[in-house]
This record gives C-alpha cells, sequence and structure tokens, in this order.
C-alpha cells in the first residue's frame, strides 16, 4: 500500500505561485497517473489536476499552470505547479493514487 505526503503549502499573495509536492513511498507510482485535489472549508474535496505518466499536467482550469515536468521517477514523487493564485484558491490540497490519499498541504491566497 502506497503512503503519500504532501508538502509546499504556504500563504502566498494574489498572483504568485506555489509549487505543490506529492512524495510517494511503499511502492513505486510511475506507472500510474496521479490526481491532485483540494478542498475548502466548507466545501467538497474537488479534482485540481491530473499528473500523466510522462509528466505532463491536465488542469481542470485552464491557465493554472505552466509547462513544467510534474513528476520525477528517481524521488517516485509527483508536483503540481500553480500559477495566477487567488483567494478562491485556498484549500487544503491533496494528492491521491488508487484511493490514497495524503495528510494534504494548506494553500492559503491573500488578497
Amino acid at each position: 500500500q502506497v503512503q503519500l505526503v504532501e508538502s509546499g503549502g504556504g500563504l502566498v499573495e494574489a498572483g504568485g505561485s506555489l509549487r505543490l509536492s506529492c512524495a510517494a513511498s511503499g511502492r513505486t507510482i510511475r506507472m500510474f497517473e496521479m490526481g491532485w485535489y483540494r478542498q475548502a472549508p466548507g466545501k467538497a474535496r474537488e479534482f485540481v489536476a491530473r499528473i500523466s505518466l510522462s509528466g505532463s499536467t491536465n488542469y481542470e482550469e485552464s491557465g493554472k499552470g505552466g509547462v513544467t515536468r510534474a513528476r520525477d521517477n528517481t524521488k517516485n514523487t509527483v508536483y503540481l505547479q500553480m500559477d495566477s493564485l487567488k483567494p478562491a484558491d485556498t484549500a487544503l490540497s491533496y494528492c491521491n493514487n488508487l484511493g490514497q490519499w495524503g495528510p494534504g498541504t494548506q494553500v492559503t491566497v491573500s488578497s
């Protein structure tokens, strides 16, 4: 069973960027697509992006991130680049693999 740990969250001003990490242990994730989700206070968890096997990122919301390599198989880690952040992006962000979730990392965007 895989264990996932997210990191990289923090407080950022509107318009800023963050790069989240999701480190996996217990087994390799190199053969799996990975999902990123978020949950804002009082709201349901929602899908944010999918990391493909090749390391590309498919965002639910267009224009949210750049074209960056989002997977490092040598570190068993995937990433989520988030640009043009807005206060509405404030949420606890999670990665997911086959139903397994990490504890999340908090993203807070100030206006």
